[in-house]
C-alpha cells in the first residue's frame, strides 16, 4: 500500500487555517509518494456548536498570533463578525462543512485538501457563514458540481453519517487538537508528523525520517 498523509483538521480551527499553506506545500512535494486524506474533526458539534458571541473574544485575542506565526491573513469580512459579535447571527457548527467535504471526496478524492483549504478561505478571509447552505455555492462552479446534486446530498442522512464517522475516527486516533497530521504506512501503522501548527521544515524532516525508515525495512 502507498503511504498516506492523513490530515486531521476542522473548518473552524484557526490554527488549521494557518497550517493550510504548509500542508498544501507538503502535499505538492510528495504528490508522487503519498496519497492525501483529509478528515474533519467535528470540533464544534452538538453542545460544542456555539454562537459567535461566545467565542469572538477568544478569536479576537488569538487571530493576530496566527497571522504573525503562520503568515496568513484574516479578511475584513470575517473580522467584522469578530468585532461585532452582538450584530452577527453566526453559529459555529462543524457539521455542515464536514458533510460538504465528504460530498467533495466522492467527486474528486484527489482534491480534498484543496477543498478543505477553500472552505477555510471562504470562512476566514471572505467571511462566509459555513453553517449557511449558500456559503458553498461559489465553490460548486470551481469544482464543476451540479448545485441540485450537491444540495440534495448536503441534507441527505448518509452524508451526515460519513461526517460523523470521521468525527468518531478522531476519537479512535486519539486526536484531541487540530491541526494534527500522520503518515500512514500500513493498515494500523501511523506516525504523527504534526500536532498543532508545525513549520514546513519540521513536517518535511519528519516525513523524510518515516520514508527512510520505511525504505530500510524493505
Amino acid at each position: 500500500m502507498k503511504p498516506a498523509l492523513i490530515y486531521c483538521y476542522d473548518a473552524y480551527c484557526g490554527w488549521c487555517y494557518g497550517f493550510s499553506p504548509v500542508v498544501k506545500k507538503i502535499a505538492a512535494d510528495y504528490t508522487d509518494t503519498l496519497d492525501v486524506e483529509v478528515l474533519s474533526g467535528g470540533m464544534m458539534t452538538g453542545e460544542q456548536a456555539v454562537p459567535i458571541e461566545k467565542i469572538a473574544p477568544f478569536i479576537l485575542s488569538e487571530y493576530k498570533t496566527v497571522e504573525e506565526y503562520a503568515g496568513v491573513k484574516y479578511g475584513e469580512d470575517f473580522l467584522w463578525h469578530i468585532n461585532n459579535p452582538d450584530k452577527s447571527d453566526w453559529i459555529l457548527n462543524s457539521e455542515k462543512p464536514a458533510i460538504a467535504l465528504c460530498i467533495l471526496k466522492e467527486y474528486y478524492p484527489d482534491r480534498q485538501l484543496e477543498f478543505a483549504s477553500d472552505l477555510q478561505h471562504a470562512l476566514n478571509y471572505e467571511g462566509r457563514d459555513l453553517d449557511d447552505d449558500e456559503a458553498y455555492r461559489h465553490l460548486l462552479d470551481k469544482y464543476n458540481i451540479q448545485p441540485e446534486a450537491f444540495y440534495s446530498k448536503l441534507s441527505a442522512p448518509e452524508y451526515k453519517e460519513m461526517a460523523y464517522y470521521e468525527f468518531a475516527l478522531m476519537k479512535q486516533l486519539q486526536v484531541t487538537g487540530y491541526p494534527t497530521a500522520f503518515i500512514q504506512t500500513g493498515e494500523t501503522k501511523l506516525f504523527m508528523i504534526a500536532r498543532g501548527f508545525t513549520k514546513y521544515e519540521d513536517v518535511k524532516q519528519r516525513i523524510e525520517n518515516v520514508l527512510t525508515e520505511l525504505k530500510d525495512q524493505q
